[in-house]
């Protein structure tokens, strides 16, 4: 990958606006290197994987498809368990499969996983019993204890980002190609769960899946089909040093994709047009979150998606 390459795309004419929601790091030369390192590092996700979601994406846009996302409003590193992380995916699959038995409909489901690690603040800090420390930004930026040392915004942290990230990737791809997704096995997605009715019901519904799955075993169906799923991974696109240190040229086309994640969102607080985090010259798909009036919509949709493009989504939160 060449820097002149991404810089022909265009990636970094948003250093010259606004940017607001970034930590103040300490020490410029120790985040220089943290990004040099990450943009040598493999993608973590790659740029046909995004070109997929945005088809799918196009598809629930003309109605033919439901967007499904579930996930943490804030992911930690400590959490990133392998039992986390399936039953996240348990529960997502398991809505998934009575969204499109109910609906008849093709479900796109998308993790916010693998990557929300920074979050949006009101204040830069944060004051307790007359002490006042930089403000939690995220595991991806510092810690939440409320200490000056755990405080000071990290760029090893990043590191520690990318490589979280890389690793429930690889779980996401394991649980989702090898079996445990399986239709087949839907009543073993409710095993683990209190009893309640709530899962009752989800029962009856997977024994009416299951006739359904058996019914076309026996007629001679192709399972192919039925044996893995596609989970996307999505995260808010807020720490710029991370998004553009995993910015990457594909291969195929000469464009530029965020590989830090299939489904990069902008928040309600760094949307409005002239922001940093609006300039993002890549092709992933790029939604907005929060409050869509008419004229933001327009103007959004212009600066990053243009007449046309299915790159824009929009949701009222």
């Amino acid at each position: 990958m060449s820097e002149a390459a991404l810089a022909a795309a265009g990636v970094d004419s948003y250093r010259a606006l606004e940017a607001k929601q970034q930590p103040t790091w300490p020490d410029g030369d120790a985040l220089e290197a943290v990004t040099g390192r990450l943009s040598e590092l493999p993608p973590l996700v790659f740029a046909g994987e995004a070109d997929v979601l945005r088809e799918q994406a196009a598809a629930a846009s003309r109605g033919e498809a439901f967007v499904l996302m579930g996930g943490d409003c804030a992911e930690i590193f400590s959490e990133a368990t392998a039992d986390r992380i399936r039953n996240k995916i348990k529960t997502i699959l398991q809505m998934a499969v009575i969204l499109t038995y109910g609906a008849s409909t093709p479900v796109v489901k998308m993790g916010r996983m693998a990557g929300q690690y920074a979050k949006p603040r009101s204040s830069d800090e944060e004051t307790r019993d007359g002490i006042t420390l930089p403000a939690y930004r995220g595991d991806i930026v510092n810690s939440f204890a409320f200490t000056e040392e755990a405080r000071v915004p990290n760029p090893q942290r990043l590191l520690d980002a990318y490589h979280v990230s890389a690793s429930t990737l690889n779980l996401i791809r394991a649980f989702t190609h090898g079996g445990f997704a399986d239709l087949r096995a839907v009543h073993s997605w409710n095993q683990g769960f209190a009893a309640n009715p709530a899962y009752a019901r989800y029962e009856q519904m997977a024994a009416q899946i299951d006739r359904a799955v058996k019914f076309m075993g026996a007629a001679g169906g192709d399972f192919d089909a039925l044996r893995n799923v596609d989970l996307f991974a999505s995260h808010e696109a807020l720490l710029l040093d991370y998004e553009r240190a995993l910015t990457r040229i594909d291969s195929r086309s000469g464009d530029a994709y965020d590989c830090s994640g299939h489904f990069l969102w902008i928040g309600e607080r760094t949307r409005e047009p002239g922001r940093r985090s609006r300039r993002v010259h890549v092709q992933d798909p790029q939604p907005h979150w929060g409050e869509a009036r008419t004229d933001r919509v327009w103007r959004g949709r212009d600066r990053v998606g243009g007449e046309g493009s299915t790159r824009t989504t929009l949701r009222d939160d």
